[in-house]
């Protein structure tokens, strides 16, 4: 069980630690402080829904729907291509205003934005559903999966909970424009890498 248990936990937390859309949105409205405990809920709680799935068996999903990996890779790559965009404009905009002030999205605009970035990412079900899942298999015991499951949980509510409220230790380096552009740039770099590579993905699909 103790076994299980730590496996799930660390194979979670290092497949979750790589840098990623969700990953960069939580960082930057944690550096705002804004609507930071909704924001990390929902990315934990739709992390345990999908861990859930694939210690389950993932495979049963696709087997009924074999079009899904296509579909959420077309609309990943659409959507990470658009916010990404959105970060490139801030830049060459360079109105910070808002940030300096500490306001972010209204909770809803946040909400869909964090959305999109778990749900329509396919590399969130790869990580969640198909390495933990796969990981899961070596553990036959009932006692065992229910162990491995629930720390890979815990896992997901600790890095994500650790990473919003952790990014306010940053805040006194973001106080000037020069600083939230370069955050920006980084995440519209992060945010178009990711859907080159869902791109690139299509052909294998």
């Amino acid at each position: 069980m103790i076994s299980a248990a730590l496996t799930g936990f660390f194979t979670a937390f290092s497949l979750i630690l790589a840098i990623g859309a969700q990953n960069s949105f939580i960082l930057r409205q944690g550096l705002l402080r804004s609507h930071v405990f909704v924001l990390c809920l929902f990315c934990a709680l739709s992390d345990a829904l999908l861990i859930a799935l694939g210690v389950a068996g993932f495979d049963k999903l696709i087997s009924f729907y074999p079009a899904l990996p296509l579909v959420l890779t077309i609309f990943g790559a659409i959507f990470l291509f658009a916010y990404g965009l959105t970060r490139f404009r801030a830049v060459w905009i360079g109105n910070y205003e808002m940030e300096l002030r500490g306001e972010g999205l209204q909770l809803w605009p946040a909400l869909a934005v964090v959305f999109a970035c778990t749900w329509l990412n396919p590399h969130v079900y790869l990580d969640t559903v198909g390495l933990i899942g796969a990981v899961s298999t070596q553990f036959t015991g009932e006692g065992e999966k229910l162990a491995f499951g629930l720390a890979a949980v815990a896992s997901s509510f600790t890095f994500f909970f650790g990473l919003g409220y952790g990014a306010r230790l940053l805040a006194p380096v973001m106080q000037t424009a020069k600083t939230w552009k370069v955050l920006d740039f980084g995440i519209g770099c992060v945010m178009w890498l990711i859907a080159i590579g869902l791109v690139l993905s299509l052909w294998k699909l």
